[in-house]
């Protein structure tokens, strides 16, 4: 009701229950949930119920995202670098959300007008700069589906592509606790004896390497599949394994950070989302020409057509 009355005060609504709301007919009390199949109806003017809704505005944003995936369902694009996920204090209209909201209500999918109480919505999270895989549910039961099998571990498998510092020769298994600061938005690794922190876990292969050896710099091309998603946790386990990720400010190696700015113009994490498998489908992202570029510079034989 607060969705479909968004300009109703939380008295209003309650007030509505108690004397002008039925369920199957009957008054009921507030602390009732509502079962499939309920009828509820609202006795109260069309004028007055008009005047508690929010008219819907059309949001128009440039369309900066590719459509990797899509079916009558779901929606996966691939978000390029620089583009928030959702917004924030700095910017609230040309969000990736807002995007697809505009796509899907310009090719007449989604219809602010009808629905009332539901307005699609990612189900991942990339942070700004980091690209690739986002996936949108278009209506709120695939919503509901698809964010369960988030929390669930390995219903959607997830796979990021980055390059770290250092020579990294076999397989690892990082899993930590962690604490997020808010204010610094900066993830903490806790200590293994400190059992405060939020649970996580990522698989790491090496796919390519540098010179092995050699006085230079040493560099590995890693496939990360999350098995937790949790803020940062990508860049800070990788860090805190002793292999940042190049470009990192937050996490990363600083002299190695300022190589890479000026030999590549990168400021910030090298990370691509690339894969994500969902009930057996698989759905990648095209790596990115700057990401290619660099990795075609920096890992022996790496194929730019990946």
């Amino acid at each position: 009701m607060r969705k479909y009355f968004r300009k109703a005060s939380l008295s209003r609504i309650y007030k509505m229950i108690r004397k002008d709301v039925r369920v199957n007919g009957k008054k009921t009390a507030i602390e009732t949930f509502l079962m499939e199949g309920d009828l509820v109806d609202i006795y109260i003017s069309g004028e007055e119920a008009a005047q508690l809704r929010e008219t819907k505005k059309t949001v128009r944003a440039l369309r900066q995202f590719t459509i990797c995936y899509e079916d009558k369902q779901l929606l996966v694009v691939s978000k390029p670098y620089g583009l928030l996920t959702h917004g924030d204090s700095t910017e609230k209209k040309n969000t990736l959300a807002n995007q697809v909201l505009g796509y899907l209500t310009e090719s007449g999918q989604y219809l602010p007008r009808i629905e009332k109480t539901f307005v699609p919505s990612p189900v991942n999270r990339l942070d700004r700069n980091t690209t690739g895989l986002v996936i949108f549910g278009k209506d709120a039961e695939t919503l509901k589906r698809l964010n369960k099998m988030i929390r669930q571990r390995n219903s959607i498998e997830k796979y990021y592509l980055t390059i770290v510092s250092g020579n990294l020769t076999a397989p690892l298994v990082l899993r930590d606790s962690m604490t997020k600061d808010t204010e610094l938005n900066k993830v903490t690794i806790l200590d293994e004896a400190d059992d405060q922190g939020k649970w996580m876990e990522s698989r790491i292969e090496p796919q390519g390497h540098s010179n092995p050896g050699s006085k230079a710099q040493e560099y590995t091309l890693v496939q990360v599949q999350l098995i937790t998603g949790r803020s940062h946790q990508i860049r800070a386990q990788l860090a805190a394994a002793g292999y940042p990720i190049i470009g990192d400010v937050k996490y990363g190696n600083a002299k190695i950070n300022r190589e890479m700015k000026a030999r590549f113009g990168l400021t910030t994490q090298l990370l691509h989302a690339y894969k994500l498998i969902i009930e057996g489908n698989v759905v990648e992202a095209p790596v990115p020409e700057a990401f290619q570029r660099i990795a075609g510079e920096l890992i022996n034989d790496f194929k730019r057509t990946r």
